[in-house]
């Protein structure tokens, strides 16, 4: 194991800031929040931590609208205090990487405010402004949030681009300026000691220059109205050519490969740093060492019942597309998703399918990703009240419904709330207390907190019960740091045909595991041809076994173990 990476043997946990930890009372989670929890994590068994967006921001998009790249925002403390949270993370042996935001900045940005004073202005070929066309703007893209990625503005009588809100107008990076100024703002992190980055929207980094018009057959609303669903993704594949079609001049265009060459050789200048893209486009590992060191297997997630069919194809596909040498990283859930607990439980077996989650995360091959709150089960809650709404987009959402769909007004918001993301980011619950704890009582939190705390579903109550979720999550990342195997090891798909459980080994030169995890209520006994003499010693279970070795001839599995013995 020696030769891996800390980023490739570590376990990451994503902090989303807001909802983590108020640690000085005013209802929203902070850095000082963060800096007190420090301990929980490490005790977790957590290696790495991922931070979503920290900086200043008027929170158009929840951060992700940044108006100062190497800044913290007030409510969340100052630069000293995450100097000194970086500090006592790295004393814990707990790395940091941040969220950056290349593709965009927010319309407060003194970027933008100096590139849209005047069409003389120095920093104006800082973001992209055309004129408009037949008195209407210069071509008929559409921004992926609603409406035109195109929004005049009236002092200099241009239109800019933004493919996200119109908050979030896009960086021309055609502009070696932009790209001088921004590795800027990354170097300034690096020097302070931050880990690395997660790069967010990278496939819209660039646009087609040439702007040519798209030639959906619909508008969004047309399909949406198709299909009665805002999402990005459809089943059929007609509507799937219909999305393709309507943005193909608006992502993943050439430009972002020597981008990520360009970033690479500056972060390879400092020691021990690492890249992730949120994206599932394998290319961008580019040779296995020249762009990016990890993208997500975002295909393993997107299905609503998680099936040994559909983990194994995932499998098969994602690890046979990566280049040689690339790493694979795996997730389930995180602040754009659904919850796991509530995409993939099935009503009945929640708990358990739950657990068998986590057990996936930490067996595949490659680097897992965690999003805080999983641990003690946190849900999807689907507030309706639109006055606490605070993804724009899911107003948006409402108003689509409600004018474009028909929906009455109940539904519509209860399609907005099903739709939008405020219900995956609610504050995280550490005990049975007003608010979950999170803030005093007299202060109202940022989002509404999920009244299920009041079940068990918060740290204080399950830190005290030995079998809850968050000691399963506990005694299986110890498990895995204790587990070569499990971390350096090769993935041998075993049972291809097998329709209740996934089975397969990981193997290095000193140490072969095999894994079952049986997503059925059935119990199985299993035959496994892995050696005359060879027996299965057990390493992790979460039922209570008697014997400490299994014969591989007959190897009786409950149900939905998670089984796990060194062969």
């Amino acid at each position: 194991m020696t030769e891996l990476k800390w980023w490739q043997k570590a376990v990451f946990y994503q902090i989303y800031p807001r909802s983590f930890a108020d640690g000085n009372g005013d209802g929203i989670g902070d850095l000082y929040g963060i800096l007190n929890r420090l301990d929980y994590l490490k005790e977790m068994g957590i290696d790495a931590l991922w931070l979503s967006p920290h900086y200043p921001s008027p929170l158009f998009d929840c951060g992700y609208d940044v108006a100062d790249y190497t800044g913290v925002a007030p409510e969340y403390g100052d630069l000293k205090l995450f100097e000194e949270f970086l500090h006592e993370a790295h004393a814990r042996g707990i790395r940091v990487i941040l969220d950056l935001v290349l593709n965009h900045t927010s319309h407060e940005h003194a970027w933008f405010r100096e590139s849209r004073s005047s069409r003389d202005n120095p920093k104006r070929d800082w973001y992209i402004w055309r004129d408009g066309k037949a008195g209407g703007p210069p071509n008929n893209w559409y921004s992926a949030f609603g409406g035109s990625a195109w929004e005049y503005d009236p002092l200099t009588e241009q239109y800019y681009y933004h493919f996200f809100l119109k908050e979030q107008p896009d960086l021309n990076w055609r502009n070696p300026e932009v790209q001088e100024a921004v590795f800027n703002e990354v170097r300034f992190w690096l020097d302070m000691g931050i880990d690395g980055f997660r790069l967010d929207a990278i496939d819209t980094i660039f646009e087609d220059a040439a702007l040519p018009d798209q030639h959906a057959d619909y508008t969004p609303e047309e399909l949406y109205r198709l299909t009665n669903r805002s999402v990005w993704e459809e089943k059929d594949p007609q509507i799937s050519e219909q999305w393709r079609k309507m943005y193909m001049y608006q992502l993943q265009q050439p430009g972002t490969h020597r981008l990520f060459q360009d970033l690479r050789a500056l972060i390879d200048e400092y020691p021990d740093r690492v890249l992730v893209g949120e994206t599932d486009e394998v290319s961008y590992y580019g040779d296995g060492s020249n762009e990016l060191h990890m993208t997500f297997n975002f295909p393993l997630m997107r299905t609503d019942h998680l099936t040994p069919a559909w983990i194994r194809a995932n499998q098969h596909e994602r690890l046979a597309a990566l280049p040689p040498g690339a790493w694979p990283c795996n997730t389930l859930g995180n602040h754009d998703s659904p919850r796991v607990y509530s995409r993939y439980g099935d009503g009945e077996h929640d708990d358990e399918i739950a657990r068998l989650s986590l057990a996936l995360m930490l067996t595949l091959r490659g680097t897992p990703f965690l999003y805080n709150g999983e641990e003690i089960g946190m849900t999807d809650y689907l507030f309706t009240d639109l006055e606490r709404f605070k993804d724009v987009p899911a107003l948006w959402t409402y108003k689509l419904h409600k004018e474009i769909l028909g929906e009455a007004e109940e539904q519509a918001r209860q399609s907005a709330a099903q739709q939008g993301r405020d219900k995956c980011r609610t504050p995280l619950q550490w005990d049975n207390a007003p608010h979950g704890g999170f803030c005093p009582a007299d202060v109202e939190p940022w989002l509404p907190v999920n009244p299920n705390y009041a079940e068990g579903i918060n740290v204080a109550e399950q830190d005290a019960d030995p079998g809850s979720l968050l000691n399963f999550y506990r005694r299986m990342l110890r498990m895995r740091q204790e587990t070569p195997a499990l971390i350096a090891g090769s993935y041998i798909p075993l049972h291809e045909e097998a329709e209740d459980y996934f089975a397969f080994l990981r193997e290095t030169e000193e140490q072969t595991c095999l894994v079952v995890l049986n997503y059925s209520d059935r119990a199985h006994t299993l035959s496994f041809d892995l050696g005359e003499g060879r027996v299965a010693r057990l390493i992790f279970s979460n039922r209570e076994r008697l014997a400490v070795e299994g014969d591989l001839a007959a190897l009786d599995i409950a149900p939905f173990e998670t089984y796990i013995a060194e062969v």
